[in-house]
């Protein structure tokens, strides 16, 4: 029962799934996803204390401060990714260390400055995507760790899927601790 509460913790949207296929409407979603995460980050941090934002959401999960570094982390590397896809054929990414970064001492700054670059990185990823064809969503990008081909429709869904990922972490945690 632990490790059920404990998933359910981790990924309160569920794990994320890939469409079988990609549509103009799933695209829009992903795209609307995007443009609004930095706003729905604001919304949900706003008024949180100091020591509310480093309350972790989960026993050995990361804190809320965390979270919106990682996210900041996290979206660059994507826009990257999708520029890299989109110039160059199948162009190999560089993965990072994640859990190594929200370690290093830039994730104890105030969340204000992730915010801004969110703000800039997902204004400038959501017009990449607005101006994208059907055959740039077919351009694809080689995960060394993940050891296959990704397409830029399936970086778009992961990335639509994974602000708001952790958009629910924030707000689940606000939830359980009754603040408003």
């Amino acid at each position: 029962m632990e490790s059920i509460d404990l998933d359910q913790l981790r990924y309160p949207l569920g794990k994320f799934t890939a469409p079988d296929t990609y549509t103009s409407e799933i695209r829009a979603t992903n795209i609307n996803r995007i443009t609004s995460l930095p706003q729905e980050l604001r919304v949900a941090t706003d008024n949180m204390s100091e020591a509310q934002l480093n309350l972790p959401y989960r026993i050995d999960g990361w804190s809320t401060r965390q979270i919106v570094h990682h996210l900041a982390d996290s979206h660059m590397n994507s826009l990257i990714r999708f520029k890299l896809a989109l110039t160059e054929d199948n162009p190999t990414i560089k993965p990072y260390d994640q859990d190594a970064w929200a370690t290093v001492e830039d994730a104890k700054m105030p969340i204000d400055v992730s915010l801004a670059i969110l703000d800039g990185v997902h204004a400038r990823l959501s017009q990449v995507m607005d101006s994208m064809d059907e055959s740039d969503f077919q351009k694809t990008l080689y995960h060394p760790e993940w050891k296959k081909n990704l397409s830029l429709d399936l970086m778009g869904s992961l990335y639509g899927w994974h602000g708001h990922h952790h958009l629910t972490q924030i707000t689940e945690l606000k939830k359980r601790n009754n603040w408003s």
